[in-house]
């Protein structure tokens, strides 16, 4: 069974109700048949995912959030539970992005522990791992990812199997470096090996770090790259659509 692509947006902390609508609408409009071999979710702010669930319900778009609690309720105020996001219709979560990891203090044992209650509520996690720049020059990008991802190969090969893993290097998000399309293949083989030890060899690998759509065809050509986790170009309906139809 071929895998499906997958191409996923991430607005982090943008949007508008007006901004969203006129995106969503033109990204509907738009889609023609790039749906066809390509999964295309949009991650929302919470705030928005039952605008989300209203405009997009019945089209090809699928949707999600960008970051949940590890709880299943209680009182932990300002956290949102999987279940909340199953209720908004979300079938995607984010977790561990690397501005949580940087910013937020969010540890591999707290991103294991998001991506177990995320499966336990049906949602598919998208479980996002990367080097900095310093790791990168000092060739520790392997040692990094295996440290990121040592407690989820431990996870039993069906849970496994249900995750997506977004390799983004963390000096190229936002930055407008890209790792060349070798460079991202060495690093996605690497982590697929380590999948293959864990049985679960044909978990999609996301490549995620300013994905334009200029780029995004010769990123699909590796072997081990099946998809994008897209920041700044899913907030232009045109750009998101061509990198989904590369």
């Amino acid at each position: 069974m071929t895998k499906k692509r997958l191409v996923m947006g991430n607005w982090k902390m943008h949007g508008s109700l007006d901004q969203n609508a006129q995106l969503l609408n033109q990204l509907i409009a738009d889609l023609g048949n790039a749906h066809s071999q390509t999964d295309i979710v949009v991650c929302a702010p919470h705030p928005y995912l039952a605008q989300l669930q209203q405009l997009l319900s019945g089209s090809p778009i699928q949707w999600g959030a960008q970051n949940m609690s590890e709880h299943e309720a209680g009182a932990f105020t300002g956290e949102v539970s999987a279940t909340m996001l199953k209720d908004f219709g979300c079938q995607w979560v984010l977790l561990g992005h690397s501005e949580r990891r940087a910013l937020y203090g969010e540890t591999d044992t707290l991103v294991l522990a998001k991506t177990q209650a995320a499966l336990q509520a049906g949602l598919t996690p998208v479980v996002c791992v990367g080097e900095t720049e310093a790791e990168h020059e000092q060739n520790q990008t392997q040692s990094v990812i295996l440290q990121q991802l040592q407690q989820l190969l431990e996870l039993s090969p069906d849970l496994l199997r249900r995750l997506v893993i977004a390799y983004e290097p963390v000096w190229a998000i936002g930055t407008g470096k890209s790792a060349s399309p070798e460079q991202a293949q060495s690093v996605h083989a690497y982590i697929r090996g380590l999948l293959q030890q864990a049985e679960a060899p044909n978990v999609r690998i996301l490549y995620g770090g300013s994905v334009n759509p200029t780029n995004a065809a010769d990123l699909f050509k590796m072997p081990d790259i099946d998809g994008a986790l897209v920041g700044g170009a899913s907030l232009k309906a045109n750009d998101f659509l061509s990198i989904a139809a590369a």
